[in-house]
C-alpha cells in the first residue's frame, strides 16, 4: 500500500503542476494542441487497433457478453471518429475567460465574474476506449489536467491512446502530465486516489451504479454523480391522434442502442387513460416485434394481455435491457408525481400536442433533461452539440445533464478599482 500511496501522490502532484501551467496558455494554444492530437490519433490508427486486439482477445477469453465486446472494439472507422471528436472539441468556443456577468458598483469598482478551469479532474470510466480521448480533449479544452483510470477490459487500448496523447502534448510543448493514465487496474489504488483532495478538485465516475457508489463512499474529493438512468416517457391524452408517431418515438427510445443497455434508454411508459385505446395497440405490436418484454399494471394488462405483471420494484428499476414497464395514469399531474417519486432525475419525456400539458410537465418534472416530443436517446453530449461528454450528471450542484467543456469550469470574481480603499 505504501508503494501505491507514493505512486498516486506523484500522479496528483504532477497533475497539479501541469494544470497550473495549462491555465496560463491561451485558448488558441490549447485548441492547436487538440488539432495536433486529432492528427496523431489518425496517424497511429494501426498501433491503436493492434493494442485493442489484445483487449478483445482477453474479453472473449473471459466470456464477456457479445454486446460488451462490441463496445470495446476499435477499427479504422471508430478511430477516425475518435479523432473527429477531438477535432470538433478543438473548434468549440473557448469557455475559459468567458465573462458570466459584469457590472459597475456605485463606488466605481468594476465587478466581473469569469469562467476559469476547475484544476485537476480524476475520471473513472469503464469499457469504451474512445472515452479516453474524449475526456482528455474536454479537459484540455477547459484548461484542466486529468488523471484517467479506465477499466481493466480496455487497459491496452487506453494505454496506447494515452501514449499518443502524451506524444502530441510534448509536440505542442505542453507538459504531458496534463493527461495521465493510471497504469494499473489494481483496486487497491482506488482508495488512495480518492483521498488526494490536496491535488484533485473533482472526481467524475462514469460507469455502473456499483462503481459510482463505491467512489462516493470512499472519496474525500467532491464527486459528480450519475447513479442510474431510470427514464420515462409520458404519453398525454392529446397525443391520441398520433399513434404511429408515438410508437416510433417509444420504440426508438427503447431499442435504438443494441440491447437497450444505455442510460438514456426509456425504461417506463406512462400512458394517459384517454390515450390508451388509441396508442397502446400500435405500441405493443411494435415493441413485441422488436423483442421487447412488456410489463404492465393491472389497467394496462386489461388492454394488453401479453404483458407480464409488474411489481412495486419494477417502477424503481433501470432494466438496462429489452424490458419495458407501462403504467396507466389519470392525468399529467399523476405522471409528474410518478416520475419525481420513482425516476432518477436523468431524462424524461412527454409526447403531446397540448401546450398546457407540455408546460406543466416541463415545469413539474425534476430531471436533468426533459424531452418534448423527442426520444430520450437524444440526452447525449454529442446530440447537444457539446462534441462529446465527460459524463451525465444527475446532481444539481455545479453541473447537471451531459457535461461538455464549459461544465468543467468554475468561476472567479475579478474586482478592479482605482486605488480604492474600504
Amino acid at each position: 500500500m505504501s508503494d501505491w500511496n507514493s505512486y498516486v501522490q506523484e500522479l496528483g502532484a504532477k497533475a497539479r503542476t501541469a494544470a497550473q501551467k495549462l491555465a496560463q496558455l491561451t485558448g488558441g494554444q490549447r485548441s492547436e494542441a487538440l488539432v495536433r492530437m486529432a492528427e496523431r490519433i489518425n496517424q497511429h490508427q494501426a498501433e491503436l487497433i493492434e493494442a485493442n486486439a489484445k483487449d478483445i482477445a482477453a474479453a472473449q477469453q473471459a466470456g464477456l457478453a457479445d454486446a460488451l465486446v462490441a463496445r470495446l472494439k476499435l477499427d479504422e472507422t471508430r478511430v477516425s471518429k475518435m479523432a473527429a471528436s477531438v477535432a470538433e472539441i478543438a473548434q468549440q468556443v473557448d469557455p475559459v475567460g468567458q465573462v458570466i456577468e459584469g457590472y459597475n458598483r456605485p463606488n466605481g469598482l468594476r465587478i466581473v465574474k469569469m469562467r476559469v478551469p476547475l484544476g485537476v479532474v480524476l475520471f473513472f470510466y469503464e469499457s469504451r476506449p474512445n472515452v479516453t480521448s474524449d475526456a482528455a480533449a474536454l479537459c484540455i479544452k477547459s484548461g484542466n489536467a486529468v488523471i484517467l483510470r479506465g477499466g481493466k477490459e480496455a487497459i491496452h487500448s487506453n494505454q496506447a491512446i494515452a501514449r499518443v496523447i502524451s506524444q502530441s502534448l510534448e509536440a505542442s510543448k505542453i507538459d504531458p502530465a496534463v493527461v495521465q493514465m493510471v497504469q494499473s487496474t489494481d483496486r487497491a489504488l482506488v482508495p488512495p486516489l480518492l483521498k488526494l483532495d490536496r491535488y484533485i478538485d473533482l472526481v467524475i465516475p462514469r460507469g455502473g451504479e456499483s462503481l459510482i457508489r463505491a467512489v462516493v463512499a470512499e472519496s474525500t474529493i467532491p464527486v459528480l454523480k450519475h447513479f442510474t438512468g431510470n427514464c420515462h416517457i409520458y404519453i398525454d391524452a392529446s397525443a391520441a391522434s398520433m399513434p404511429l408517431q408515438v410508437s416510433d418515438v417509444c420504440v426508438n427510445a427503447k431499442t435504438s442502442y443494441p440491447g437497450g443497455a444505455v442510460c438514456n434508454a426509456v425504461e417506463h411508459l406512462l400512458i394517459h387513460k384517454d390515450a390508451l385505446t388509441a396508442v397502446l395497440p400500435q405500441i405493443c405490436m411494435d415493441l413485441m416485434e422488436s423483442k421487447v418484454e412488456i410489463r404492465g399494471d393491472e389497467r394496462l394488462r386489461a388492454f394488453c394481455p401479453a404483458a407480464k405483471s409488474t411489481t412495486d420494484a419494477d417502477w424503481d428499476t433501470e432494466y438496462l435491457g429489452m424490458t419495458l414497464s407501462i403504467k396507466v395514469v389519470d392525468s399529467v399531474d399523476d405522471a409528474i408525481e410518478h416520475i419525481n417519486r420513482h425516476g432518477s432525475r436523468h431524462t424524461d419525456a412527454i409526447l403531446a400536442t397540448d401546450t398546457r400539458a407540455i408546460e406543466r410537465f416541463v415545469a413539474g418534472v425534476d430531471s436533468a433533461s426533459v424531452m418534448v416530443n423527442a426520444s430520450t436517446r437524444f440526452a447525449d453530449g454529442g446530440e447537444y452539440g457539446l462534441g462529446a461528454e465527460i459524463g451525465i450528471s444527475t446532481d444539481k450542484l455545479h453541473a447537471r445533464g451531459p457535461m461538455g467543456a464549459t461544465d468543467l469550469t468554475t468561476s472567479k470574481w475579478i474586482v478592479t478599482g482605482n486605488w480604492h480603499q474600504r
